[in-house]
């Protein structure tokens, strides 16, 4: 018997319609094959969709598996967003509600508050992983496949992998029109992607005096994403690389900054990232964000 599932497309980390980053959302995904998941997932065409599969389990609240146009991910920061926020419409929750959700990245909290007629969601993301700054040769063929040169890099801002549940190359610049002017060499990246076992590269550069702190760019050709438009799974590890490697005052109990990112390509978004600190290490991150509907519509299958 064939099933109608509703198909959402979500624009993440804005509340403008055609601003943010777009997600593609399947909130009743129950009994969707992994190749049917994987073909919705590619005829949408985002960076991911989100399929929320609703089963009650011990445990947790709901699975909910993450797609790219190519294939499976264990997690994704705007996908989250875009699924709860959805969720939440269809079910008219009220007040504040915590959700849990289980992803390849572990089971992982999401907060959703009320505010008047809208939605703001809350994510918690999964176990921080800071890694040793990248060999040379590697940060030589990162700089060189982004169009930098060294000199362009941020004071003692070490090339290195960061992660909350999926990893990113962190790569710190001195100034925001070098950022927006970037050109990468995809095909370069995905050659190195597959030596060091990280898809993404998620170029920043930092205003001390103001916020918003951070304006980034995130490419991950690796996965079939040339660049993603506003990236929760780079500025929550972003977050805890800060803090880790004392860009920002370890001494106290949280770090709280406003990002901002997607405006070299016309899709501007912002979030807001809270790190949670313990003996001036990160234990704990979470991503704040608005959403909107831009579409939606329904599939037989």
């Amino acid at each position: 018997m064939k099933k109608v599932y509703h198909i959402y497309q979500i624009d993440a980390f804005t509340k403008k319609r055609f601003t943010g980053n777009p997600a593609g959302v399947v909130t009743n995904a129950d009994g969707l094959s992994d190749l049917e998941m994987q073909q919705i997932a590619r005829e949408l065409n985002n960076s991911e969709t989100a399929f929320i599969i609703t089963e009650k389990h011990r445990g947790y609240d709901m699975l909910v598996r993450f797609f790219t146009p190519t294939k499976e991910v264990p997690i994704c920061g705007h996908a989250t967003i875009a699924a709860h926020y959805a969720n939440a419409l269809e079910k008219h929750m009220q007040g504040h509600t915590r959700v849990l959700q289980k992803t390849g990245a572990g089971i992982l909290p999401v907060d959703i508050y009320r505010e008047g007629d809208d939605y703001r969601i809350a994510m918690t993301q999964g176990k921080i992983q800071i890694d040793e700054p990248l060999p040379p040769d590697f940060q030589k063929q990162i700089l060189s496949a982004l169009g930098l040169e060294a000199d362009q890099l941020l004071p003692s801002c070490p090339i290195a992998i960061a992660s909350t549940g999926h990893s990113k190359v962190m790569v710190g610049i001195r100034r925001i029109e070098q950022l927006q002017n970037l050109n990468p060499d995809l095909s370069a990246l995905v050659r190195i992607s597959n030596a060091i076992g990280c898809n993404g590269y998620y170029v920043f550069t930092l205003d001390t005096k103001k916020q918003p702190l951070v304006h980034g760019r995130m490419f991950a050709p690796a996965i079939g994403i040339p660049e993603d438009p506003v990236t929760g799974n780079a500025n929550g590890p972003l977050g805890a690389y800060l803090v880790h490697f004392e860009f920002a005052d370890n001494t106290k109990n949280e770090f709280s900054f406003e990002a901002v990112q997607g405006e070299a390509i016309g899709r501007m978004g912002t979030m807001t990232v809270k790190v949670s600190i313990s003996d001036k290490q990160p234990i704990s991150v979470q991503i704040f964000g608005n959403a909107t509907i831009a579409f939606l519509t329904k599939i037989e299958i």
